[in-house]
């Protein structure tokens, strides 16, 4: 399970060394894509795969469906990360997050997230009033 939030820094290359507690899970293989909010999310490859199945249950007459396939999966980039854990993240994704060099990496469970270190700072400042205001619907089991 990808847990926690770090604040790495992408190099002169465009790469960023990966969360120590994340090498394991990603040291084989992982799936950069774009992600909600204009963050890139990072899969294990194991994880895209399971994720692409489900996205292919999705109906081709949905054109909602179509929007999102196309979005997602025209954006993915398979990497696989050095022997010091670092990974490039390509310029068309650094593009779309808005990276610049202080980055935060947060881990969402089944998958972690690249966010641009000021925009997390301000979606986390917006979000957290209505985290603390989530209730049993939204989630249920946790409150």
């Amino acid at each position: 399970m990808l847990l926690g939030t770090y604040s790495p820094r992408l190099d002169e290359k465009g790469r960023l060394i990966l969360p120590a507690k994340y090498r394991d899970e990603l040291a084989e293989g992982l799936v950069l894509t774009r992600g909600q909010e204009r963050c890139i999310y990072v899969f294990s490859q194991k994880e895209f795969e399971r994720v692409h199945e489900q996205m292919r249950e999705a109906p081709i007459s949905s054109r909602q469906s179509r929007d999102y396939l196309r979005v997602f999966l025209s954006g993915a980039s398979d990497e696989v990360p050095d022997k010091q854990g670092r990974v490039t993240i390509p310029q068309n994704l650094r593009k779309y997050a808005g990276l610049d060099r202080d980055l935060a990496v947060i881990g969402v469970g089944t998958r972690a997230e690249i966010w641009d270190a000021q925009a997390w700072e301000d979606y986390l400042s917006e979000k957290e009033s209505a985290f603390s205001e989530t209730d049993d619907d939204a989630i249920p089991g946790i409150i």
